[in-house]
């Protein structure tokens, strides 16, 4: 039995009310293809299969949820909502986005938030992660159709372990490159990888970076429903994949997953207490500094 979904499932979802408009659910994708992902736990698979994608979607829809782009939902927590929103979004450019996940939203009428990372989007089709990409004829024609796009950084790299220059290229580069493709702002992001919250300086600084490179809002790997009142960047988000089911899905969109957001970030802490400290190039150079 799968503990998570036993525990939301069993436990907490008997005491939850319906969804409402004060919590905000930011649904989190990867692939929408039929993969076995095989050797990988079902918290951690990031394929969802057609079918189970669409009827996620019909699910949103029957709850009553109208699907926005995440710069809406945003303005709309910063004005405490008055509807039942939710944002449907995507990371890591993958062609399958185009193909299996936009003719489902568009026949509910919804739309999606997806996240570039842009060395990877190219004239050409390039993969990531063995997995095929968009080109920018295909985000160019997406976004012409109402889909909305935002920056996973140039190159997916784990941010908290390169130095501060290298981090901001990161964030500037690909803001500046999809606004190019599109002509259109490029003001959301989506943090690669886990996001390390209980690292304070670092988010903190993220924050600051992100906000002086342009960006409004940063979605992350935190679990849980957003509100008003969060810090816009470190939204937190519900992973999705083909292991949930329509009971588990309605947890996740009922706030029965949400448990988990305080044991998540106590298992960082302390694995982040346990594990060897890795030099990143700043503190590299700032012990040659003290030794010159």
């Amino acid at each position: 039995m799968r503990l998570d979904r036993f525990i939301s499932r069993q436990v907490v979802h008997p005491f939850c009310g319906s969804g409402s408009a004060e919590h905000l659910p930011i649904l989190m994708y990867h692939s929408i293809a039929d993969e076995a992902e095989t050797g990988v736990s079902p918290y951690y698979r990031t394929a969802t299969s057609p079918p189970i994608f669409q009827h996620h979607m019909e699910l949103l829809k029957s709850n009553g949820y109208r699907a926005v782009d995440l710069k809406t939902a945003v303005t709309a927590l910063l004005n405490k909502p008055k509807e039942k929103l939710a944002v449907v979004t995507f990371d890591d450019g993958y062609k399958n986005f185009f193909t299996a996940a936009v003719p489902v939203l568009q026949r509910l009428n919804f739309t999606a938030t997806m996240f570039l990372p842009t060395a990877f989007i190219c004239k050409n089709r390039r993969s990531f992660k063995d997995r095929e990409c968009l080109t920018w004829s295909e985000v160019k024609e997406l976004h012409r159709a109402g889909m909305h796009f935002g920056s996973h950084t140039v190159t997916h790299p784990k941010l908290v372990e390169l130095d501060w220059p290298q981090i901001k290229t990161e964030l500037a580069d690909s803001k500046k490159e999809i606004e190019n493709q599109l002509g259109d702002a490029a003001d959301t992001f989506a943090y690669p990888f886990a996001f390390p919250e209980t690292n304070k300086d670092f988010v903190r600084r993220l924050s600051e970076t992100l906000a002086e490179v342009g960006y409004v809002c940063c979605a992350t790997t935190r679990i849980g429903r957003a509100k008003p009142g969060d810090d816009l960047m470190q939204l937190k988000r519900l992973p999705a994949n083909s292991c949930d089911d329509a009971k588990l899905f309605q947890a996740k969109l009922d706030g029965a997953y949400d448990w988990i957001a305080p044991l998540q970030a106590g298992v960082k802490k302390i694995k982040r207490a346990l594990a060897p400290r890795r030099p990143t190039a700043n503190s590299r150079a700032a012990e040659k500094k003290s030794h010159a």
